[in-house]
């Protein structure tokens, strides 16, 4: 039977399923990004887009810090025996990686949107309020951090990737089926 949690050997469910929502509302946030910029005035997105890029950022943050919660309570288990010491390295700094842009990427959205001083709605549930307002300057700056933040985020994820497909097609080992299906070897 699957498990929710992780031992020492395989990720639970919980933990493939933070991963692969996360990933995919990571890459789907950065696709918005891309279309939504391109709008013009008179587009019928040109307000809607924001406001769903708005809501799922700070969903994502959440699944984040979820994720980060989970990782606490649940650690990951430990590197396959083949993996050789840089591979485990390299491993936890893309990790790393990818929770710091995560961070620096709400912090830089936050900023891009309350920066006129009004507030950063999510979805009509609730509003994060504005700390710092009235700097056109300070949108434009973070705005470019937001777009820069997003495109590290994106290349990581493909070298992510590929790391996890060269496991599987050149090193034969778990790592990638591991994050597919509890207790896969």
């Amino acid at each position: 039977m699957a498990r929710l949690g992780n031992d020492s050997t395989t990720y639970g469910w919980v933990s493939i399923g933070l991963h692969w929502l996360v990933a995919a509302l990571t890459l789907g946030l950065f696709a918005l990004g891309l279309w939504m910029v391109g709008l013009g005035y008179y587009d019928p997105w040109y307000y809607r887009a924001p406001w769903w890029h708005q809501g799922l950022g700070v969903l994502l943050l959440g699944l984040v810090l979820l994720r980060l919660a989970w990782r606490q309570l649940s650690p990951p288990p430990g590197p396959l025996p083949g993996h050789r010491g840089w591979e485990r390295g390299l491993a936890r700094a893309v990790h790393g990686g990818f929770h710091l842009l995560a961070l620096a990427l709400a912090a830089s959205g936050y900023l891009v949107v309350t920066a006129a001083g009004q507030g950063l709605a999510v979805f009509d549930w609730f509003s994060v309020p504005a700390t710092l307002g009235g700097s056109e300057r300070l949108a434009d700056r973070a705005g470019d951090w937001h777009r820069w933040l997003a495109w590290a985020t994106v290349v990581l994820a493909a070298l992510h990737a590929a790391a996890a497909l060269k496991h599987q097609l050149v090193d034969r080992d778990a790592t990638l089926r591991r994050m597919l299906w509890p207790g896969a070897q």
